[in-house]
């Protein structure tokens, strides 16, 4: 796959595995991590059961600093999500997120393995 700036490095990971015949079972957002993970978790056996709402995550940082000054989609004019858009297009369109709405995070659709393992094999 051609990756944009965004996810290139894990992109030429996870395409080996792909072009070498192998696929994924299950890809979920970090937006989503808790229902994601408990997927993985619902499949596997574990030495010690994992409570995932007692395990700090990496990227919640809404909780705690500082506040934002501004909404959001103060941020973007035109121009900067036209930008956005075309540096970011691939991972709109694959992963499912709207560039329309700056507002929303959250994905507006499902991840459709069959389309990434295309786009991974470079078929």
């Amino acid at each position: 796959m051609d990756p944009d700036i965004h996810w290139s490095a894990t992109s030429g990971h996870v395409s080996t595995f792909v072009a070498n015949g192998g696929t994924y079972d299950h890809i979920f957002w970090t937006e989503k991590f808790d229902d994601g993970m408990q997927t993985i978790l619902d499949a596997i056996e574990t030495p010690n059961k994992v409570d995932l709402k007692t395990i700090p995550k990496f990227n919640e940082s809404e909780g705690h600093g500082p506040k934002r000054a501004h909404p959001v989609e103060e941020y973007f004019d035109d121009l900067s999500m036209h930008l956005v858009y075309e540096m970011f297009k691939r991972d709109f369109d694959l992963f499912k997120y709207s560039f329309e709405d700056p507002t929303n995070k959250m994905p507006i659709g499902e991840i459709d393995l069959s389309e990434i393992h295309a786009k991974l094999s470079g078929t």
